[in-house]
């Protein structure tokens, strides 16, 4: 019974409340009603009559409220603006495929381009197009045969480990051991690399060769995850998918989107400890695609953001409202390339008349950004005097002239000698610019009655082989292709008599002098001398003609920042000389006074 007598209690005391609270109420609700009836409905009469002063008054304070936020933005141009920031991803769509992420194997743009991202090296290309000092912070030359190179001291790997003069040695050897199957083993036979100190290495030369330090471009891989991997191993090797360099991006995945098409996504994230500097970009992405038609679609639907290296197909349908286009002149040149093999084409007389017949000028100015003259083996502005030497200059009269002379006289519509008809097989790969070139030089030559029997090479079939079936073996009449020339006038390997890519068998003794001796010279006046030579000796011996130089087509998106105005562009995959400071989005930004 003691423990109901509170609960009673309670519930006395929580009715008179709820008298109190009604009673409270009442008197509220009165003194409201009072209120209104006093302050609102007995004065109405009067706020109709100050209406139009209440409206102008908010009108005014609208008024006031709109010039206030008028001036703000209208002061606000003055110290802000729209301009890149840094953050976000950039997409870039490159010819594929990617079979290998080591730089030892990569030959295709996409393996190339992804490789130059994730890898350091001991010097790279700037934006002037000059060498300049990547992890190497100064050369010492001795008689062009003696490199001693000296490496920053605070470069490190992806993992934090430094990069020491030990990952150089390792490179070079795993490059040069035939075990290895490296791209790069043909070019670094014979070149022996001592190990100095932690961050010394000396290169030692069997001959002198001036322009050595160009091939100091190489990509540095890690000595401690290697050396404990045979170099027959290394291809397969699980670093090839899974790598870890030490340059401007980290890897983070390889994802494939379709095995049909080898469509993959390498993704790659800034490096936040790069030695130069972080990258204002936050991730890369390098998208593969195998064809022009792939690129534009997933340039047209948003996938990427930019495309390297792209036709002229593609730059003409992309809509310039969304996107720019960015045209550069590169150091390689496209040639027709005589096979002196032929016994026909081995007449110099013969070949004179094709050159003659040859309208360079027009063949340009049917390309896409009316590319750069190209007569000469190498790039004018390479060597000091070379803008003096003469182009040869097109004249179809006087080929006519040339091949009658000869005994060749037309018989059908075809030059015909000896019951021989003068007739070629001009064989190319596909490529946009090349048959636009292709159909000029049939149009042309045909004009002469030069029959021209063209075979277009497709590179996408995988069953076949250009460099296999075409470049080896110097199956073709005549080669209608690009030679990479580089940041160096060193053309030997393409005409010397024993370089390894002279197409055309071309020989002679005073351009063999002259190319030789050049490469031997460190000295600018007397290189310049000796390549004068050699390209005067060259365009008189006719073993090609040159057409153009190469142009590098990139895209990107208006809303992106990628190569600079004044940008020099080397090779194709030197475009990533200023990718430190790409970026992937604009955004309002307090002006610098």
């Amino acid at each position: 019974m003691n423990d109901t007598k509170p609960t009673w209690k309670n519930r006395l005391r929580l009715k008179r409340h709820s008298r109190l609270i009604k009673k409270h109420a009442r008197r509220a609700e009165g003194a409201t009603t009072r209120h209104a009836r006093r302050f609102l409905i007995n004065r109405w009469d009067k706020i109709q009559e100050i209406r139009w002063h209440v409206i102008g008054w908010f009108a005014g304070v609208g008024l006031l409220i709109g010039i206030v936020g008028l001036q703000m933005i209208w002061f606000q141009q003055s110290y802000v603006q729209t301009a890149p920031i840094s953050g976000g991803t950039y997409a870039e769509a490159v010819r594929g495929p990617i079979q290998t992420l080591n730089p030892l194997y990569a030959a295709t743009p996409a393996e190339v381009s992804t490789t130059k991202l994730i890898f350091s090296s001991l010097y790279k290309y700037d934006t002037t197009g000059h060498l300049h000092g990547d992890v190497a912070t100064s050369i010492k030359n001795k008689d062009d045969q003696e490199f001693t190179v000296s490496l920053r001291r605070d470069v490190k790997w992806h993992d934090g480990k430094p990069l020491t003069a030990r990952d150089v040695v390792s490179t070079v050897n795993l490059m040069r051991d035939p075990a290895s199957r490296s791209v790069l083993a043909t070019s670094w036979q014979g070149i022996a690399v001592e190990y100095v100190d932690e961050y010394t290495i000396r290169f030692l030369l069997p001959a002198s060769y001036a322009a050595f330090p160009h091939a100091l471009t190489f990509a540095i891989l890690p000595h401690h995850l290697l050396k404990s991997v045979e170099p027959a191993a290394l291809r397969e090797s699980s670093f090839s998918t899974n790598p870890i360099g030490s340059g401007l991006f980290s890897f983070q995945l390889l994802q494939t989107v379709n095995n049909v098409v080898d469509r993959k996504i390498v993704y790659l994230n800034a490096n936040p400890e790069y030695y130069n500097g972080r990258p204002r970009l936050d991730r890369l992405q390098i998208h593969t695609y195998k064809d022009d038609d792939s690129i534009y679609q997933a340039l047209k639907t948003g996938e990427v953001t930019g495309a390297s290296d792209i036709s002229s197909d593609i730059a003409n349908m992309v809509g310039a409202d969304k996107f720019q286009v960015i045209t550069r002149p590169v150091n390689s040149g496209v040639y027709a390339i005589f096979n002196l093999s032929n016994s026909l084409l081995a007449d110099k007389e013969v070949r004179s008349a094709l050159r003659m017949a040859t309208d360079t000028n027009a063949i340009r100015n049917d390309l896409y950004g009316k590319p750069n003259q190209l007569h000469l083996p190498f790039i004018a502005s390479q060597v000091t005097g070379a803008d003096g030497i003469p182009a040869p200059k097109s004249d179809v009269s006087s080929a006519i002239k040339i091949l009658e002379k000869e005994g060749w006289k037309l018989k059908d519509g075809v030059r015909t000698k000896k019951n021989k008809e003068l007739r070629f097989r001009l064989v190319t790969r596909r490529n946009v610019e090349y048959e636009v070139a292709l159909r000029a030089l049939i149009s042309q030559w045909s004009s002469l009655g030069i029959k021209i029997d063209a075979e277009v090479f497709d590179t996408n079939d995988t069953s076949k082989s250009f460099a296999g079936d075409v470049l080896q073996p110097r199956n073709y009449d005549i080669l209608l292709d690009e030679l990479v020339i580089g940041a160096d006038p060193d053309v030997y390997a393409f005409w010397h008599s024993g370089g390894l890519l002279n197409f055309s068998n071309y020989g002679n003794d005073v351009s063999d002098d002259a190319l030789a001796s050049a490469r031997e010279k460190s000295d600018p006046a007397l290189r310049s001398a000796k390549y004068r030579t050699f390209a005067r000796q060259w365009i008189a011996d006719i073993p090609a003609i040159g057409l153009y130089q190469s142009n590098l087509i990139y895209v990107h998106t208006k809303s992106t920042n990628t190569i600079g105005d004044d940008e020099v562009i080397i090779i194709p995959n030197s475009h990533y000389a200023n990718v430190k400071y790409w970026t992937a989005e604009k955004g309002r930004v307090y002006k610098t006074p």
